[in-house]
């Protein structure tokens, strides 16, 4: 019978990706309780960029936490998990960033300084497609010889 591991560096990842979520969520909370919104976002730019910032984050953590765990659970703590786990953390926190002001999202005055917005909203885009892409071949990779 093989060894089944524990999931350490994907524990570590979900937790800091929770943390992140509800800042996230409470930003849109906060937001609407102030602007008197309910559902929806009516036209309103700074909600839409919350909303979509809040949503991007939950569209892509469960599938990759759900990866990444399938291969530390089976194939242990390997660099692979830590590095992959690494890139898509820092990828989320600039995608995060990179949405936090209009040119990031909507490219309002997306030159000059707010050109940092959108280089680190594509930054945390590419870098998530990425480090998405690595745990997926990995774990086909290291599982099909098993069939």
């Amino acid at each position: 019978m093989e060894t089944l591991h524990t999931p350490t560096y994907a524990a570590l990842l979900g937790g800091s990706l929770l943390v992140l979520q509800i800042l996230l969520m409470l930003s849109v909370g906060t937001y609407r309780t102030g602007a008197k919104k309910g559902v929806g976002v009516d036209g309103d730019m700074k909600l839409e960029r919350l909303v979509r910032r809040h949503g991007n984050l939950a569209e892509n953590a469960a599938i990759f936490l759900i990866v990444l765990t399938l291969y530390e659970v089976m194939f242990g703590q390997t660099l692979i998990v830590l590095g992959t786990a690494s890139v898509f953390l820092v990828a989320r926190l600039l995608h995060a960033i990179g949405f936090s002001s209009l040119s990031g999202s909507h490219l309002v005055d997306a030159q000059g300084s707010g050109s940092s917005f959108v280089l680190m909203r594509a930054a945390g885009a590419g870098l998530t497609a990425l480090s998405s892409l690595v745990i997926a071949i990995a774990l086909i990779v290291s599982v099909v010889p098993a069939l």
